[in-house]
């Protein structure tokens, strides 16, 4: 469902917002079936007539930081994790003030801000095939202040009054309306691209290092290492709510640390569970609120790929029940919320309010990001970023640092822990590629080496990325990950496999094993049974390992002529959102976005936009049905050569009903540079004509894929 673009009158907009809250009929686009999806029915899963319990849910910690101690947010935050990440979530109430209030920086020093809202069904749902939410696109537009308006408006008419009512009292208004109440939707913009805090040089917290603008990329947050700008992740998202606007259950993307600062407005109460009992949370929602006609299978992640959809809401009581820790906080304007990794949380608004967000990754991450990555793996979901390339670079930086001639002394730092984070993750991924290879080279199949072709690629299997190697059979050129190597009989038939490696491959094992000879290292990673020191086969570790070396022409055949998951020499290759382009020098890798008028737009190394240059993106929702048909048909297309002349699509398993069901996080990059690409084309339909021919199809029952036009986006970033 696309969103629709700006001129809506703002009484229209008023008068429609006051409405919905009341009945759906004043939504112009909505069927009777997606009517029927607000309608309120009693359910026997949710005991609601007893939310009493609530009131015994404990209160996360609030920490009252120095100006000393909140001089580096990322050091100050590692302090408290050992006691703030029991509970998953804790309070910083900051010390600086804003001195340029969010509605001034959203209204004079971003002019002509706008942003659409959400709407959300104000219910809960039996969560079975027949009966589960989805969120719908408004269609309406607002500045800042038409929204602080029209909620502020919905508040009063409610309650009678235009202050804020006690904390504890709209708790339990919120999940009494939501259970049996007569409110029937809200209004939330998330996901708004942009930030609150000011650029002005007298603004003392827009100046410090808390501004979420620059968090993300703090020396001490690995995510500085991404070229690619990700929305909601290195870049902060606004969250502008009204009354009872809500955010539904759900985990960070790739369990990463998130960091939420309230801005301006009424009070939002948090929910959070600590990473350690996210299994145990998984589960209780899999056998307590999920029905199991809904799951995918029935195994321990089988709510996770529900969960991901971030439409679940339901009461914490229930938590409390089958012994899951919970806790909650409530935040207000100048007080930011941390969220620990794979800390489920959810919440909602006492009002109008506005709030920012963004993502990041100090090096004790590391041990979370793995077991992201397996988990993604599992559920076969693309990642938004390569979990191995930011291992492999954060580990030749330390080596760097501290193992090379006249480098510091490790042991003298004074966050060695976390360094050693980083050891352990980056030993355990070269010992497990390693051995991978050797038993690829031991299973008698003809193999070649290739070692001019570098590049990034995904799974064909499991949508792993494969930034070190990765196999493929000569007679079906899909990429393999080294996970799936001891099934690789499954995958290749003719006996003839290539294994793709990065040059730089042999000197990333030397650092391995330099950082195997510090004290603990080994220690730790035999704890999960993963440096296969047996000889037994007669394996040893850093076994030297040669296959029969191939020209790159013979390899490049092999390696492109069906694949759509692959990235050859100086050719483009789509994915998702993203078209990655490959170098000579295996250290630099870029990525564009590919339009379909034949141009791309691509990510400088820096990061930055260049001079005299325009950037343009689109929006993944307003895409997804016509990308995603465009990504099938291209899937299994044969080629003779690397080239792809299709435009930009998006994985099967990622985005298929954003039309309808909100997403958190998109892979959209910004920051982008337009440069023509040549070998991409396509056909552009004048406009009338493309609405003509849109309402055949729909008259006719049939779906339409019209190409996209960038000048209709309504998400251009610029």
């Amino acid at each position: 469902m696309m969103t629709r673009s700006g001129g809506v009158p703002l009484e229209a907009s008023i008068s429609w917002g006051t409405r919905i809250h009341r009945s759906t009929t004043g939504i112009p686009h909505l069927s009777g079936a997606s009517r029927e999806a607000f309608s309120k029915h009693k359910l026997e899963k949710f005991n609601t007539s007893n939310l009493q319990r609530i009131n015994d849910i404990p209160e996360c910690p609030v920490f009252y930081p120095t100006m000393e101690e909140f001089e580096n947010p990322i050091d100050y935050i590692q302090k408290i994790a050992p006691e703030a990440s029991k509970f998953g979530i804790c309070k910083i109430v900051s010390p600086l003030l804003a001195s340029v209030p969010a509605g001034i920086v959203l209204m004079k020093e971003k002019a002509g801000f706008r942003f659409t809202t959400r709407v959300q069904p104000f219910r809960l749902a039996e969560w079975s095939a027949d009966d589960k939410i989805s969120f719908f696109m408004s269609g309406r537009n607002y500045t800042i202040r038409e929204f602080e308006k029209m909620a502020n408006k919905v508040f009063s008419r409610r309650y009678s009054s235009a202050g804020y009512l006690p904390d504890r009292y709209l708790e339990g208004e919120f999940w009494h309306e939501i259970s049996s109440g007569k409110i029937e939707s809200v209004e939330y913009a998330c996901d708004v691209d942009g930030s609150a805090f000011s650029s002005s040089p007298n603004d003392q917290l827009g100046k410090s290092k808390w501004n979420l603008k620059r968090l993300s990329r703090d020396p001490k947050s690995t995510l500085r290492l991404l070229k690619v700008a990700i929305p909601g992740v290195t870049d902060p998202m606004l969250y502008i709510g009204m009354l009872f606007s809500m955010f539904a259950w759900h985990v960070e993307d790739h369990y990463l640390y998130s960091i939420n600062y309230h801005h301006c407005g009424a009070s939002k109460t948090w929910y959070g569970v600590p990473g350690h009992a996210a299994t145990t949370f998984e589960k209780v929602v899999r056998e307590n609120v999920y029905g199991e006609e809904l799951l995918a299978s029935k195994g321990d992640d089988a709510a996770f790929n529900v969960l991901v959809e971030k439409t679940t809401m339901f009461p914490p009581n229930i938590l409390l029940e089958n012994d899951v820790p919970v806790c909650k906080a409530v935040q207000r304007p100048g007080e930011f919320v941390v969220t620990f990794p794979r800390a489920y949380h959810a919440g909602f608004s006492h009002g109008f309010n506005c709030a920012e967000a963004v993502n990041f990754a100090p090096d004790d991450w590391f041990q979370f990001g793995s077991i992201a990555s397996n988990h993604y793996a599992l559920l076969k979901r693309s990642p938004l970023f390569s979990y191995e390339e930011l291992v492999c670079k954060e580990a030749v930086l330390l080596d760097n640092r501290f193992f090379n001639a006249n480098s510091l002394n490790l042991r003298q730092v004074k966050d060695f822990s976390s360094q050693r984070m980083i050891m352990i993750s980056f030993v355990q991924l070269i010992r497990l590629q390693h051995r991978a290879r050797w038993l690829l080279k031991k299973g008698g199949a003809h193999m070649h080496h290739s070692s001019n072709l570098t590049g990034i690629v995904l799974c064909s299997i499991c949508r792993r990325d494969c930034y070190l190697c990765y196999f493929q059979c000569h007679c079906n050129s899909q990429p393999v990950c080294l996970h799936h190597v001891k099934e690789r009989a499954d995958y290749y038939c003719c006996g003839k496999c290539i294994l793709f490696m990065r040059k730089d491959l042999q000197e990333l094992e030397a650092i391995a094993q330099k950082f195997e000879q510090e004290d603990g290292i080994k220690v730790a990673i035999q704890k999960q049974n993963l440096l296969c020191e047996t000889k037994e086969d007669g394996y040893s570790p850093y076994c030297e390992i040669n296959f029969f070396q191939t020209p790159e022409t013979d390899a490049k055949i092999g390696f492109c002529s069906q694949s759509s998951n692959c990235i050859s020499q100086k050719e483009h290759i789509v994915h998702g959102s993203l078209v990655f382009q490959t170098f000579s020098d295996s250290s630099t890798l870029s990525s564009s976005i590919v339009l379909d008028d034949g141009s791309s737009v691509e990510n400088d190394d820096c990061g930055k936009i260049n001079k005299g240059s325009q950037a343009n993106c689109f929006h993944r929702s307003s895409r997804s049905e016509y990308a995603s048909t465009q990504f099938s048909k291209s899937y299994n297309k044969h080629s003779s050569d690397c080239t792809m002349g299709f435009s930009s699509v998006l994985p099967q398993d990622s985005d298929d009903s954003d039309c309808e069901i909100f997403r958190v996080k998109r892979r959209s990059s910004t920051n982008l540079v337009k440069r023509p690409v040549n070998h991409v084309t396509s056909t552009r339909i004048p406009e009338h004509q493309a609405l003509k021919r849109l309402k055949k199809l729909h008259q006719s029952g049939e779906s339409a894929h019209l190409p996209f036009h960038k000048e209709h986006s309504n998400h251009c970033r610029i």
